[in-house]
């Protein structure tokens, strides 16, 4: 079957797209997923090579579908091709560069990640550890405390700011609050141990540390820089340079927006 065959002149138009920066905007039920699973399996079937390609989703679910799918529209050509695409979710991808590159940050390679549960469950360790628990005014639960910090980090808020705009209930907590956000901090680094939000914040600071430039970049040494020159085919959620806006996370667009300087001054 060939690519191509069941798309409508939009969706090819997107499919083929050639050089140069791509912004698609489609609404409910208009074949984005079978847009994205088809510009994949377009450019292996180009003869790009497959780890030059970068496929970002929001879920490991949906990594995992779209590149199945593409598979089978490739129909084992290349040895499939797929299996080498780097596929995942924003949180996986920036993993595995951190995993990479992360030395330049002075994080070693084999940290841990925690998971959201984790996360709280040291939180309200911490805040038992500084008898802020047991205070006669009850003071922010451990699922609060996770959502304000993901808040400041993923909208790269200070914490003043987002506790008088999306948590207004918590603001007369804001000293203790900054000390159970300051000994969460030093926790996880004397631990090597980094957080969902942090693989984010830190996919970005990788940006500006020294000798990463030189090292998986060029001279900007931008993060789109570094993944430019490990995926020049490399977009969110279509590989190479189709994006499909989904979600308002201030770290994740930043990386987006990256991206586009990069293509749009290359």
């Amino acid at each position: 079957m060939c690519i191509l065959d069941e798309l409508n002149p939009a969706q090819r138009a997107a499919v083929t797209h050639g050089e140069g920066p791509l912004l698609v905007v489609a609404g409910a039920d208009t074949g984005k997923t079978k847009t994205l699973v088809c510009r994949v399996a377009f450019l292996i079937d180009r003869g790009v090579p497959p780890d030059r390609i970068l496929l970002l989703t929001f879920t490991r679910r949906a990594s995992a579908e779209m590149l199945a799918r593409a598979g089978r529209l490739l129909g084992g050509k290349q040895g499939g091709g797929t299996g080498k695409v780097w596929g995942g979710t924003f949180h996986a991808v920036a993993n595995r560069l951190l995993r990479i590159y992360g030395r330049a940050l002075g994080l070693a390679g084999d940290f841990t990640v925690m998971d959201q549960g984790d996360s709280a469950d040291l939180m309200s360790l911490i805040r038992s550890e500084l008898g802020l628990a047991k205070r006669k005014r009850r003071f922010p639960q451990k699922r609060t405390l996770v959502s304000i910090y993901s808040r400041m980090v993923n909208a790269q808020e200070k914490l003043s700011a987002a506790l008088e705009r999306h948590f207004p209930w918590c603001a007369d907590d804001l000293d203790g609050i900054r000390e159970v956000f300051e000994r969460y901090t030093q926790r996880k680094r004397a631990h090597n141990v980094l957080d969902y939000d942090d693989l984010l914040h830190m996919w970005n600071v990788l940006a500006a540390a020294p000798g990463v430039g030189a090292t998986v970049a060029d001279a900007s040494n931008t993060l789109a820089s570094i993944i430019w020159n490990r995926s020049p085919h490399a977009w969110p959620e279509l590989a190479e340079r189709c994006v499909y806006y989904q979600d308002r996370n201030e770290a994740s667009y930043e990386s987006r927006r990256r991206k586009a300087m990069r293509a749009d001054s290359s």
